[in-house]
């Protein structure tokens, strides 16, 4: 080997051992960097657990809009922190952690003064410029009965099935990025009954914080709501984190825009076709309704469930009932009279049957800091 070649093999030589040097220090850098921002991190850089299963350390306090004196709270967070824990006797696969929430009065104002969706249909029928003078006596009659039901007269209870007609009705021939465009211009409307709040921004906030915390924990969250599906995504789309596969509620037709009256089975979508509202009312996605969405649509049993009322205890049975993991079901109680349009009648009632069944009981009054954050307020008068 010559002088030449020596020099060559000394010189990479010298290179590499200078390159592992510089990137032993830009590694050291980094992890000081790191330890400066957030300790937990390195846990989940540098752990060979699945990042699944390091996400409760990161995540287990995340729940601070809540009071740390709320059951409900504690409930949650214990039960959470075992299921995913790797070696313990109740734990969950990730595939198997499904979590599923009522929408209205569960994370979602329904006191606005009532049903979003109610709102919605009586806002197109009885004051919408574009559509009022089109509605059908039907819609018309159905929103004139809700205007009545929300005003005081208690007599004029629209039937949910009624309602869903008229929904279906109301909105025919839309497609569903016009529909949800028309949701987005009516979340900006002012809330009613409340300050500085919009129709769009309903939403609990503790509840919202458990969304993250369960799917920072390897949870998939669905919604299984009462209220059309379509609506449900128009209402929680760039507010909620929840992907729209995951939303379910109650459904009406679908066609393609030049299908006319022709059956399905007989059509083909053409190139001038777009998908638009059918017209018709299917089905009310409420009790044993919600049962049945969610062993047809998710096809695995849940072992977390949320809502707020009766129409919610068919899903909360099925949840807790012959179930192989652990499982829990949590009702909300609407008891708080000042941040809140709240029904103390109701709250007792839904107390009661906690008992009774076993649920967990969520306090809006005692659990929660905050309902609708800062500076949002119930109008008394």
């Amino acid at each position: 080997m010559d002088t030449k070649d020596r020099q060559i093999r000394n010189w990479k030589g010298i290179s590499g051992f200078i390159i592992t040097i510089l990137l032993f220090v830009a590694i050291a850098l980094l992890i000081i960097g790191i330890k400066k921002v957030d300790p937990p991190i390195l846990k989940v850089l540098f752990s060979s657990k699945p990042q699944s299963q390091q996400a409760a350390v990161i995540k287990g306090n995340a729940l601070d809009l809540w009071n740390d004196s709320a059951s409900s709270k504690t409930a949650l967070i214990s039960f959470v922190e075992d299921v995913t824990k790797e070696g313990s006797p109740d734990f969950i696969p990730v595939e198997n952690r499904i979590a599923v929430f009522d929408m209205d009065g569960t994370f979602l104002n329904e006191t606005n003064p009532y049903y979003y969706d109610f709102c919605l249909l009586k806002y197109r029928v009885l004051d919408d410029p574009t559509y009022k003078d089109k509605a059908s006596y039907f819609e018309r009659s159905v929103a004139e009965d809700i205007k009545a039901y929300m005003e005081g007269d208690k007599s004029k209870e629209v039937s949910m099935t009624d309602h869903g007609k008229a929904v279906a009705m109301a909105f025919a021939g839309m497609t569903i990025e016009e529909f949800e465009d028309y949701i987005a211009e009516f979340k900006k409307q002012p809330m009613p009954g409340y300050n500085n709040m919009t129709r769009g921004e309903g939403f609990y906030k503790p509840m919202l914080q458990v969304f993250d915390y369960l799917q920072a924990n390897g949870f998939k969250v669905y919604v299984v709501s009462g209220t059309d599906r379509f609506i449900v995504r128009g209402i929680l789309k760039d507010s909620v984190n929840i992907p729209r596969n995951q939303i379910i509620g109650s459904d009406v037709t679908l066609v393609a825009s030049n299908q006319g009256t022709t059956d399905g089975l007989d059509y083909t979508f053409t190139d001038k076709d777009k998908v638009v509202l059918g017209g018709n009312f299917i089905i009310k996605d409420l009790k044993m309704n919600k049962v049945t969405a969610i062993v047809q649509e998710i096809g695995i049993q849940p072992v977390l469930s949320f809502g707020n009322s009766t129409g919610d205890a068919a899903m909360a049975e099925y949840t807790t009932t012959n179930n192989k993991y652990k499982s829990l079901a949590f009702m909300l109680c609407c008891d708080d009279l000042e941040r809140e349009n709240g029904n103390v009648e109701k709250a007792d009632q839904m107390e009661q049957l906690c008992q009774q069944y076993g649920w967990i009981p969520v306090s809006m009054k005692n659990d929660w800091k905050t309902i609708y954050g800062e500076g949002v307020t119930r109008k008394t008068a």
